[in-house]
């Protein structure tokens, strides 16, 4: 069966930067599994996956458009100390929810200086230039109930 919107695939991956360094993988790990066509995956993946079947490798390298889009100056922004309160020792690389006009958005602190805190609401690996090295394990039809949903079910996929 190849790989089509609708069917449930499970793959293992190795994700790296442009400079080779190892970002994430599934090896030694379950695989992941995701419902082809509802976005459970980075487009670039996911269209580089179409069409594929049970036993195919592949290197895909995904531009950053295809992936976790560009680097967004507007959503770097410095903040008071004061948005902190009851926060003593806020430190760089840090993760906090904050009120987006879209609603709730992670943000990692950048820098903590007197004047400031530096807030990055882009994605970590927004504007980077990503390549997965892909093993297909399994492809099914997916269940009226994992369509229903959205996502996969079982193993390597959500378990409700």
């Amino acid at each position: 069966m190849q790989i089509a919107e609708n069917s449930v695939v499970t793959i293992h991956y190795t994700l790296t930067n442009s400079e080779g360094e190892v970002l994430d993988s599934s090896q030694g790990q379950e695989p992941l599994a995701y419902l082809a066509g509802a976005s459970n995956i980075i487009p670039g993946l996911e269209n580089a996956l179409t069409g594929k079947q049970v036993g195919d490798k592949l290197d895909v390298t995904v531009e950053p458009e295809e992936a976790y889009g560009p680097l967004r100056e507007e959503l770097v922004q410095k903040v008071d100390h004061e948005n902190f309160q009851g926060i003593d020792d806020i430190q760089v690389g840090m993760q906090f929810m904050a009120q987006a006009p879209w609603g709730e958005q992670p943000v990692t602190v950048m820098a903590v200086e007197e004047d400031g805190i530096t807030l990055d609401g882009n994605h970590p690996l927004a504007g980077q230039t990503l390549t997965f090295a892909v093993e297909v394990m399994a492809v099914r039809s997916a269940t009226d109930e994992e369509l229903q949903h959205g996502h996969a079910h079982g193993e390597g996929g959500h378990h409700h």
